[in-house]
């Protein structure tokens, strides 16, 4: 058992900025000198990004479904045992999602302070916060642990005055943040802007950390209690195994869980860039993850040797899986959203266009002849192909088939990102030789 003071960042939908809020308490509290470890609730890959950067530790996920509940009790208790605060980021709005946020704070007992944009809003302020913080009571006759409400994107001191003054007293005012554009982090279509990519994301973080400091939203929030379950270390089923992962500003969306998981197995991890490497380092299993190849078209599509040596792996029947924009690397072609056209390995047969709306989103399990792993998607563009899948990934929450999945000798391709974790043995038999 560890106790640490814990928080959970949530709000009443996405775009609230309960992001940006988390990123500055991470760094105000950061820059106090104390030890802060942040969680991203529900599959993200960006804003964990930023939340690294303000805390200087890797971010993990939490989520009921996608990581299992021993999972993130032990990940919790790890950081409790080192950490001066936990801070968890919610995803969407505090109620959305089967398992929620919600649901998620009060399995581990973690208060609840609410993000609210009061954006040309005045007295409903205190109608939000009432319904956050009872709605769950009146579902089912449990209480959320609820600490207060942060108002944010304010107008002024008379319009923050009003927003107090229609709270409950049962609801604490955690504090004001004004309107703020220092402190405002970019996004683009799949989310925050990477922060490899924020030439200034240092001076963002520190204006919100200023910001935190002005609004007096500063005390430690209470100590939690985190119990650590028994987790048995997973089979050394990867030793002697060397695994080439695409790392750069086109391929980025890498939980760092897996990581974790294919180094205990016994991997050895190499990193490469498809943009500036001409060659894949020596390998024995190969992976190519999410990202953002539809913004890097050209430096793409002129790299032939990197796409020649990727082809060559492939011949030779080496592992090599591709997720979402991994797979679209794959592709013979790959248009973005300005109609311009790359080029791309032509290990599959088809191509993909960029569309100006969400064409995927959700939970899914991967069933894969290797085994069932947890998994999720969440993509912007349509691809076009004569392949035939092997399978699909079954909905969380049931209705049409899931992504397609693709198999050619040992590549395994798909728009669904796995949660190794959720099944060690399947991953490792992705990536170990025949």
């Amino acid at each position: 058992m560890a106790n640490c003071p814990a928080l959970f960042i949530a709000a009443p939908a996405s775009g609230q900025g309960k992001s940006t809020v988390t990123a500055a308490l991470a760094r105000y509290h950061r820059n106090q000198g104390r030890v802060v470890r942040v969680f991203k609730s529900g599959p993200d890959f960006l804003d964990p990004m930023i939340h690294e950067r303000a805390s200087g530790h890797p971010v993990y996920q939490l989520d009921l479904w996608l990581v299992g509940e021993a999972a993130c009790r032990h990940l919790l208790s790890e950081a409790a045992a080192e950490a001066d605060l936990i801070l968890i980021e919610g995803v969407m709005g505090l109620y959305d999602g089967t398992p929620s946020s919600a649901d998620l704070a009060a399995c581990f007992g973690v208060p609840v302070v609410a993000v609210i944009d009061a954006t040309a809003m005045a007295q409903t302020f205190g109608a939000i916060a009432f319904g956050l913080k009872h709605y769950r009571a009146s579902q089912n006759n449990k209480e959320l642990p609820f600490a207060g409400v942060i108002a944010n994107r304010v107008a002024s001191t008379g319009h923050a005055g009003m927003l107090a003054e229609s709270l409950p007293d049962d609801i604490p005012y955690y504090g004001t943040l004004l309107r703020n554009e220092a402190m405002v982090l970019p996004e683009r279509h799949l989310g925050l802007v990477q922060a490899s990519e924020l030439d200034d994301l240092e001076q963002r973080l520190e204006a919100g950390a200023a910001a935190i400091k002005h609004a007096g939203i500063t005390p430690l929030p209470a100590a939690v209690a985190f119990s650590a379950p028994h987790c048995e270390p997973p089979p050394p089923l990867l030793t002697g195994v060397r695994i080439a992962i695409a790392r750069d500003a086109a391929f980025a969306f890498i939980y760092p869980a897996n990581l974790d998981l294919l180094r205990a197995m016994g991997a050895e991890l190499t990193f490469f860039s498809p943009l500036r490497d001409t060659q894949l380092p020596a390998c024995d299993a190969l992976w190519l993850p999410g990202g953002y190849p539809e913004l890097h078209l050209h430096t793409l599509d002129s790299n032939l040797p990197i796409k020649q040596s990727i082809r060559a792996h492939h011949q030779a029947h080496k592992p090599l899986l591709a997720e979402c924009g991994g797979m679209l690397y794959l592709l013979d072609e790959l248009q973005n959203q300005e109609g311009d056209r790359g080029e791309m390995v032509g290990l599959l047969q088809g191509h993909a266009v960029m569309q100006p709306q969400l064409a995927g989103l959700g939970m899914q399990s991967a069933p894969l002849p290797e085994g069932r792993l947890t998994a999720h998607t969440f993509h912007h563009s349509a691809m076009a192909t004569g392949l035939t899948p092997i399978t699909h990934g079954v909905r969380q929450c049931g209705g049409s088939p899931g992504e397609p999945i693709y198999r050619q000798h040992r590549l395994t391709a798909s728009y669904l990102h796995l949660y190794f974790a959720s099944n060690p043995q399947a991953t490792a038999a992705l990536f170990r030789p025949a």
